[in-house]
């Protein structure tokens, strides 16, 4: 590999335009929607979690949030938040959910009350963090949770 391994990832790290949208060796190498790609996450999801009109889902770490899009697709009914540290992943997010998503860390105490959420979900932060600010991050996914984290 000609690329200076540490320098690409570096600019990953930085988790903006290069990371999601950028040359692969940075990250996803264009990330976009695509129509169903995450249906079955969403599907297997709402079944396994009972998840239903009124349900509350906060996603922790949701980039442009397009898990979030399919499974309001599926149950319009749901309520559903998510955040990210990158400006870039959040600003790309389908517009019909910009008042729903926010900018905020997975390692710090999260804006809302204890058992907030019917579930909380992080399918691509956690692995991110360092061992401390993991033990954080989970501990404040369970709060938030009203007994279903993912």
């Amino acid at each position: 590999m000609v690329d200076d391994k540490v320098a690409c990832m570096l600019k990953a790290k930085e988790y903006e335009a290069d990371y999601w949208d950028g040359d692969r060796r940075f990250g996803y190498g264009g990330y976009k929607y695509l129509p169903g790609r995450w249906k079955p996450v969403a599907q297997a999801l709402i079944d396994t979690y009972g998840l239903k009109a009124g349900s509350r889902v906060l996603d922790v770490g949701c980039g442009k949030a397009f898990l979030l899009h399919e499974m309001q697709l599926i149950e319009p009914g749901l309520e559903l938040v998510g955040f990210d540290i990158s400006k870039h992943g959040l600003a790309s997010a389908l517009p019909e959910f910009k008042g729903r998503l926010f900018r905020y860390r997975a390692q710090d105490a999260y804006p809302f009350g204890d058992q907030s959420f019917d579930l909380v979900i992080s399918l691509g932060c956690l692995h991110n963090l360092r061992i401390f600010e993991l033990n954080t991050a989970l501990a404040e996914i369970q709060r938030a949770s009203a007994g279903k984290a993912m």
